[in-house]
């Protein structure tokens, strides 16, 4: 079968593989589409960073090269021994999370954010790939009303769906978001769909604020106002009730923390390629704090999904399908550029 196989910095294979196998407890996947994370990005242009480099990881027991891709949908193909309630034909997103079960994090509930924590596409082989093989436990099934295309955004959406619950905020809130790439624009559609009304989004780039304008966002120019001072106003003098960074730089940190209200919190969950110093002195005059994001819980899978089968989401304008022999140019080139917002790749195209 054909895949995207990493092999360290600006190194990748599009390249036939032996199909894997299917052990106990697994299916393998027909795959739908496969979209090109920030992370992808991060790892192809400045990694290895965490896809493990000559120690095997201790979940999965692989390290470079393997197969990319942890942001897929699919359809069941074959079932392995031990798997219930999953039938060849069942459309399916994957929840990509390996977690040890043992760790504090694990047996507090909390497995996204276990001590040794692993992805399907940064650990194991990927879903940027004609098949793949995955363990039951990470299947989330589609309802009609869901497509494949779709499917592969509940990883990306649910990442910013779990950000949003961090904030604390509901009707009545006023948030703020830093950033209109992907995890941005998922944040303004988790944030409208827990019933937060009022959302502004900050974004430098002309055609990003212009996308999720499209969309029906409202947002701010950093370049052309006085963001802080602007949220003060909108607000009546509170601050936003949370701030969320999904741009990943020191301007983004420094201004959210300075727009939030007393005692409110900024959401981070950007990925920071470089160490960013952040001046501390918003959060003590402010009492205000920086909480992280990481991933996403099994219930966030499901509300997003949920919101899915309603409609909700829309990918109007900021979402593209690829070829798999054009990773590289038209996906990872071009994310990097910014002359695309969210690849999918197409095993299907040719």
């Amino acid at each position: 079968m054909r895949a995207v196989v990493y092999r360290g910095r600006e190194k990748l294979d599009i390249t036939d593989v032996p199909e894997p196998p299917v052990g106990h407890g697994e299916v393998r996947l027909r795959v739908g589409v496969n979209g090109i994370c920030g992370s992808d990005l991060h790892e192809y242009f400045a990694g290895p960073i965490f896809i493990p480099d000559g120690r095997p990881h201790p979940l999965t027991g692989r390290e470079l090269p393997l197969t990319l891709g942890h942001e897929f949908s699919g359809t069941v193909v074959e079932v392995g021994p031990g798997v219930d309630g999953v039938t060849e034909g069942d459309r399916v997103a994957v929840m990509p999370l390996y977690s040890c079960g043992a760790c504090p994090a694990c047996t507090a509930g909390r497995p996204n954010v276990c001590a040794q924590i692993g992805f399907h596409g940064l650990m194991a082989d990927g879903g940027m790939a004609e098949t793949t093989v995955v363990p039951q436990h990470m299947l989330h099934l589609l309802p009609d009303e869901v497509s494949l295309e779709m499917g592969a955004l509940v990883e990306p959406m649910s990442v910013a769906y779990h950000a949003a619950r961090l904030g604390e905020v509901g009707p009545g809130s006023t948030a703020v978001v830093f950033g209109a790439g992907p995890i941005g624009i998922g944040l303004w559609f988790a944030l409208r769909g827990t019933g937060v009304a009022d959302v502004y989004v900050v974004e430098p780039s002309g055609p990003r604020r212009a996308a999720i304008e499209r969309l029906g966002a409202r947002t701010l120019d950093p370049g052309a106002v006085d963001v802080p001072a602007a949220v003060a106003d909108l607000t009546h003098g509170r601050g936003a009730d949370a701030a969320y960074d999904a741009a990943g730089v020191r301007a983004a940190v420094e201004t959210a923390t300075a727009s939030v209200g007393n005692g409110r919190p900024t959401v981070s969950v950007a990925i920071y390629e470089t160490p960013i110093e952040t001046p501390l002195i918003n959060l003590v005059m402010n009492e205000s704090r920086i909480q992280g994001s990481l991933c996403y819980t099994a219930e966030d899978y499901a509300a997003v999904i949920a919101l899915m089968a309603r409609g909700h989401y829309d990918t109007t304008g900021w979402v593209e399908r690829i070829a798999m022999t054009d990773v590289v140019a038209e996906g990872f080139e071009a994310l990097r550029a910014g002359r695309r917002m969210k690849v999918l790749v197409d095993p299907a195209i040719a």
